[in-house]
């Protein structure tokens, strides 16, 4: 590979790494709902949205927004989203815990239009686009033939660490164990003890918090506007599938390989870069429907 050419394709593995772990982020919703409750909450694009507009209003300077820093902007998009997805959960999905997938499924695209209609309204955020504020101004660092921006670097470094304090979480914490025992065996872990209810609260605020992060990651680099986040949410999810749904590491790991898959196709046919993902998900369903991490599982009958 000559010189040019390598640097090329360093400068597209740094991009794609940026903008895989703001797929990673996103998929972990996905993922984390599907592995206790076995359905796709196609709502969760959008939270990733509110929670870019919450941290817009968050960080702009008075009279429009609260002023905060970007530290306490994420951190009040990621509460104001966690508390969405559990008034997502109660309203809409825990009424039908017991109906049909496809009910459910239905139900899911239905919040999904109605937070993205919404949102559209003039009272609320309205239709146009709005720059996010220069909380950070963007320098570039020059790493041998590769530029990064401190802005990438941020988006890498703050999702991988918001992906450790999951993990951690889930590992080491006792509401982590119950989602795990929930997981596996939901009735079981109901006769054991554990409140699902609560559960299944705390998976839903998870996940929609580690969504609002991304959010505003991403929203540092362009702008919000009320439907940001369908492609972004469609592609996390053919991530998580990727990854191997229900698997948490598998989200992290697809959402890396899809972000890299992305900027390397863009490398040589650049109209192609979105149409990458859907053919990442038709090749994994063909080759290995579990996914790259993902393990079958056993149905009983």
């Amino acid at each position: 590979m000559q010189d040019g050419a390598l640097s090329v394709f360093l400068q597209q593995l740094v991009n794609g790494l940026a903008w895989g772990s703001i797929y990673s982020l996103i998929a972990l919703g996905y993922t984390m709902v599907y592995g206790i409750l076995r359905f796709i909450n196609f709502a969760h694009g959008d939270i990733y949205m509110i929670g870019a507009y919450a941290g817009y209003f968050a960080v702009t300077p008075r009279p429009g927004g609260l002023g905060l820093g970007l530290f306490w902007g994420v951190l009040l998009a990621m509460a104001a989203c966690a508390l969405l997805g559990v008034i997502i959960e109660r309203a809409a999905y825990r009424p039908l815990r017991n109906a049909p997938r496809l009910t459910v499924l239905i139900t899911a695209i239905g919040v999904s239009l109605l937070l993205e209609n919404v949102a559209q309204h003039p009272s609320v955020f309205g239709p146009n686009p709005r720059p996010f504020p220069d909380v950070i101004a963007m320098r570039t660092l020059h790493l041998g033939p590769v530029a990064v921006s401190n802005l990438q670097l941020l988006i890498v470094g703050a999702s991988l660490a918001l992906m450790v304090v999951l993990q951690l979480i889930v590992n080491y914490t006792r509401i982590g164990r119950a989602m795990r025992a929930v997981s596996y065996d939901r009735e079981t872990a109901a006769l054991m003890g554990v409140n699902t209810d609560t559960v299944i609260s705390a998976t839903f605020a998870f996940g929609s918090a580690l969504a609002a992060a991304a959010g505003v990651l991403v929203a540092l680099v362009s702008q919000v506007e009320p439907l940001m986040g369908i492609m972004p949410g469609i592609k996390a999810f053919v991530a998580a599938v990727l990854g191997g749904i229900g698997n948490v590491p598998g989200a992290m790991v697809g959402g890396l390989v899809l972000g890299v898959s992305e900027y390397m196709v863009a490398w040589h046919w650049p109209d192609f870069r979105d149409a990458i993902a859907f053919a990442l998900l038709i090749l994994i369903l063909l080759v290995r429907p579990t996914g790259i991490l993902g393990t079958g599982a056993v149905e009983k009958v």
